[in-house]
């Protein structure tokens, strides 16, 4: 579209150039920028256009135009409202989405960028009407309608407005009314209370009292006297007459016009596809009460024009009222437009480039115009991250035909695609102990063993009260949060259950499962020491790729190969994982992409191309809530646009989607019944993908309960979790806030104690602890602690922590005032326990193995004798205090001092830790120190050469975030 400096109005210079809201009233056909103090003003006799602007998490900036119509508009202010909008989306690059608003009619988008609501008052600029003035308070009778928003429409304040079907806002001097009408929902009823809010605040200043009247309640009460006594008194409701507004839009059949020379031409055959459309023309689909405009990338800013000109034509009437239009650009159709066709390709053949955006900048800028927003920014790279503690208790069942089978601490990371596996893992919330129970279903596994697990799963969940978050994931499509209670996650080929040998069997095919002494190759993926996998692949040269590194086992030897494409982080996770599959006291030799030995090729049947391009994953996008309404196996659902917490009912079902995964939501209000298909709906709404984004069916899908929302599920709203743990129904909860003017306090329940399933305690002994596994600062990862260690850990630990497979905390010496003789002998031993075990500290750990530094030794400490006191006479009397006098009569004695690791809160100095020079922890380093921890080097630089480095002391270090730590680390090559 050529775009010239005469085809933009001034008024539109710089604008959509940052995320929020911008408006602008039509004044003498010309669009008046509106002060935001204003926004959300509207009246009924003026015109509007409405820019919102969305920032992306790909780095781009979305444009949604709205131009809203008051009632009393005049024509020409309405037509020169369309026009304008069409200028300020060529100001904008062509190719924002705009939406024909009518005062009454207005789309959910439009209205929930004004939550709670719009009021439209009376009068206008161009209408010759003046606007309301500032004068005393007035008694005004407002009906409320919606689910999800709130259609607010003042009526005459009389009883004949007043009906059984819906929701009535009496505004009186002293106090709000809300009227519920007993047919009305209770959804409504709490969505009208945001209303009476929002008329709180805005007429009252705050400062009113509020009341509930429920329709036929009885008179006896004296809010319902009250309320009454403004209509005169009691009296029986008529029944509510049908307006034009309540009649439903009548069934219209779907046609398609093409616009020639501003004329609606018939177009097509009946049937709609994508290639009617072409790329130098404008069309408009009629589908009745939606109406779209589509308009070719190469058409003209007049034919755009004149699109919408025949577009406003064809819904202006009387029996036409209600009508939606959507005007869309080609290449940025909505999905609801989309939808209307019977075929439309996923990628349409476009090109869509800056140009168009980078040439309206380029006119702008010289205007002297600050552009920065309308080009496209580069998208934030950041880390997934797990938003979950990483520091529970892990158990995990192999499900083999219809039983689950608990698999040992030591091999629970290892799975097999044959395979079904079920995995609980319980950790501490903020107020409450938290837990995720979910399914993994490998690629080779059977139907009946994944019914099954989903069987034993939701008996796990019912035993639990349905408080655990539930999951089902596929192989290959694992979220962070899977990965990082894992930490270390090795897939093998093939299978150990029931359901996969007998698969075999039957269909007579070789059975792949891994075999120590056979030859495998494993793609070694993930982002650190915290998230890393090892996925067996077919042992050819053509599973290879250059993007990563590999093992290569056989019963012999032991390679890893390290792609051209791969780096120092990628190769270290190798080293790392090299323990859980090859033997140990196999050798392995490293191999280089390009310079492989004959043995390795051979291994791999010779060589042949392979890819070198990264495996791509689904990218987490901008989330989507849906509301949800499943009755016969069919589900509907209902976009919630600008969406925050306020808007999760309890009495309903949600779905939030951000393209990885979804997440389906629960009220605590929804029937048994319903709460049962939970996982049917979420694979439905995988099935329909519904936002038309190429969903995977195969995308994790959580199942949420209200009240036990995770951290991986808060992180998309402003979160207050007092709400959620509010007891009654909607209506109830937000009456109590409303009039309380706040969240309540809520009682935090206790702790539960621990499930057991098949006679083990769900908090698992020694065997079934999980490795300690952190992300967050306040906790340091510890791998490899000695039995010794275990044992010695053991006597100090307190069994009431929060996890039991955390490093204890360090003890401090300390120095009692007194000492009885009952607590000597206890110290005397605990001493002899630790000079027992002391031993097996000083002994070297097996080869890869190391990772409690050596110089840490714990040995018996022996008390101090008395110090003998100075010999004076009677004459001569020292001066010391009591507390001198005290400490000489006692013994000091010092306890153990345990530093297994660096821990936060812990002072500036090196207790018992050797310290060496910055020049030989770093990687890079030509003479490297030795029987470190190569995960935590920077925990043996001295205290003053810490701070030199990283400009911060150690305690300010380990407060950082962990991704922080690990920049600061990678920088100083210590990483």
């Amino acid at each position: 579209m050529a775009v010239s400096m005469r085809d933009l109005d001034p008024a539109f210079q710089g604008a959509g150039q940052k995320a929020g809201l911008e408006i602008w009233r039509i004044e003498n056909f010309n669009p008046v920028p509106v002060p935001k103090p204003s926004y959300g003003k509207f009246f009924t006799g003026d015109s509007y256009i409405v820019l919102k602007t969305t920032s992306l998490k790909s780095g781009s900036l979305r444009h949604d135009i709205h131009y809203w119509l008051g009632r009393d508009t005049t024509q020409d202010e309405a037509g020169t409202a369309a026009i304008k909008t069409i200028e300020l989306d060529a100001a904008l690059g062509g190719r924002a989405v705009q939406y024909r608003e009518v005062q009454g009619h207005e789309t959910e988008k439009f209205l929930s960028c004004f939550k709670p609501c719009i009021i439209p008052q009376e009068g206008g600029f161009a209408s010759g009407f003046k606007h309301a003035e500032a004068e005393e308070h007035k008694t005004r009778l407002f009906v409320c309608k919606g689910k999800r928003v709130v259609h607010v429409k003042e009526v005459p304040f009389s009883r004949s407005s007043l009906n059984h079907d819906d929701i009535f806002v009496l505004d009186t001097k002293s106090k709000i009314f809300q009227f519920n009408g007993s047919n009305s929902s209770i959804q409504e009823r709490a969505k009208a209370l945001e209303v009476v809010q929002y008329v709180k605040d805005t007429y009252h200043n705050g400062k009113c009292e509020i009341a509930a009247i429920e329709d036929g309640k009885l008179m006896a009460d004296p809010e319902t006297g009250e309320f009454w006594s403004f209509f005169g008194g009691f009296a029986p409701l008529p029944r509510k007459t049908t307006s034009d507004e309540d009649r439903p839009v009548d069934s219209h059949p779907t046609k398609l016009f093409r616009i020639e020379k501003g004329q609606l031409e018939p177009h097509g055959d009946g049937s709609l596809t994508r290639d009617l459309l072409e790329t130098n023309k404008c069309y408009i689909l009629d589908c009745g009460f939606e109406v779209f405009a589509w308009m070719g990338r190469n058409t003209s800013l007049d034919d755009r024009k004149k699109a919408t000109a025949a577009a406003e034509q064809l819904v202006h009437g009387p029996d036409r009222p209600k009508s939606q239009i959507t005007f869309v650009i080609e290449g940025f159709e909505t999905a609801t437009f989309r939808s209307k066709f019977d075929s439309w390709p996923q990628v349409a053949n476009v090109v869509v480039s800056e140009d168009g955006r980078g040439k309206v900048a380029a006119l702008l800028k010289r205007q002297g115009v600050n552009v920065k927003g309308l080009l496209k920014a580069d998208p934030v790279k950041e880390e997934p991250q797990p938003y979950i503690d990483c520091t529970g208790n892990l158990q995990v069942w192999r499900v083999s035909g219809n039983e689950k089978i608990l698999i040992p601490a030591s091999d629970q990371s290892k799975f097999y695609s044959g395979d079904c596996y079920i995995f609980q893992y319980s950790y501490s919330g903020d107020d409450k102990d938290e837990y995720l129970i979910g399914t993994w279903f490998g690629k080779q596994s059977v139907e009946e063993e994944r019914a099954s697990a989903l069987s034993l799963v939701n008996k796990m969940v019912e035993s639990l009260k349905f408080l655990p978050v539930q999951a089902r994931i596929y192989e290959g499509s694992e979220p962070i949060q899977f990965y990082s209670i894992f930490q270390s996650f090795v897939v093998f080929k093939g299978g150990l259950s029931k359901g996969y040998k007998n698969y075999v069997a039957e269909k007579e095919i070789q059975d792949e499962t891994y075999q120590e002494d056979g030859v495998a190759l494993f793609r070694v993926q993930g982002s650190g020491p915290e998230n890393m996998q090892a996925i067996q692949v077919d042992p050819v040269a053509s599973s290879l790729n250059s993007s990563y590194c590999y093992i290569l086992n056989s019963s012999s030897s032991v390679f890893t190969w390290s792609g051209s494409l791969t780096n120092s982080d990628n190769q270290e996770l190798v080293e790392r994982l090299l323990d859980l599959i090859k033997q140990p006291n196999v050798q392995s030799r490293s191999q280089k992409e390009g310079s492989e030995s004959e043995q390795f090729w051979n291994l791999l049947g010779g060589k042949s191309e392979y890819p070198s391009q990264k495996i791509s994953r689904d990218a987490e996008s901008d989330p989507h809530l849906f509301s949800c309404t499943f009755s016969r196996g069919n589900l509907k659902v209902v976009e919630v646009h600008n969406f925050d917490q306020d808007d999760l009912m309890t009495e309903d079902i949600y779905i939030l989607d951000n393209h990885s995964e979804i997440y389906v939501w629960i009220g605590q209000q929804v029937d048994a019944k319903s709460r049962l298909h939970a996982l049917t709906i979420g694979e439905k709404f995988l099935e329909h993908d519904f936002l038309l984004e190429n969903l995977s069916s195969k995308a994790p899908v959580y199942i949420i309960t209200e009240g036990s929302e995770p951290p991986f599920f808060t992180r998309f709203f402003k979160w207050d979790s007092a709400k959620s743990s509010m007891h009654g129904n909607s209506f109830q909860r937000k009456l109590t806030i409303v009039k309380s003017g706040g969240t309540p306090t809520v009682d935090k329940p206790k702790r539960r104690t621990p499930v057991s399933y098949g006679g083990r305690s769900a908090v698992p002994d020694k065997s079934q602890r999980s490795r300690s596994m952190s992300f967050s600062p306040e906790r340091v990862r510890v791998r490899g602690r000695s039995p010794a260690f275990n044992a010695l850990a053991a006597n100090f630990e307190n069994p009431n922590a929060r996890n039991l497979s955390t490093p204890p905390p360090v003890v401090r010496k300390i120095y009692p005032k007194s000492m009885s003789p009952d607590s000597a002998k206890l110290v005397s031993a605990k001493s002899t326990s630790i000079a027992s075990l002391s031993a097996s500290f000083e002994q070297p750990p097996p080869a890869r193995e190391a990772i409690i530094p050596r110089s840490i030794k714990v040995t018996p400490v022996t008390p101090e004798p008395p110090k003998p006191k100075p010999e004076t006479n009677n004459n001569d009397k020292p001066e010391t205090n009591d507390k001198e006098k005290e400490n000489a009569k006692t013994v000091r004695i010092e306890t153990l001092t345990i530093q297994e690791d660096v821990k936060e809160g812990e002072a500036e100095d090196d207790d018992g830790l050797t310290t060496y020079p910055y020049e030989r922890l770093k990687t890079t380093s030509t003479d490297p120190v030795s029987d470190i921890d190569v995960t935590k080097r920077e925990t043996y630089l001295s205290s003053e050469e810490f701070r030199q480095k990283f400009g911060m002391t150690k305690e300010a270090f380990y407060k950082l975030p962990k991704w922080k730590q690990n920049k600061h680390k990678m920088a100083l090559q210590l990483f």
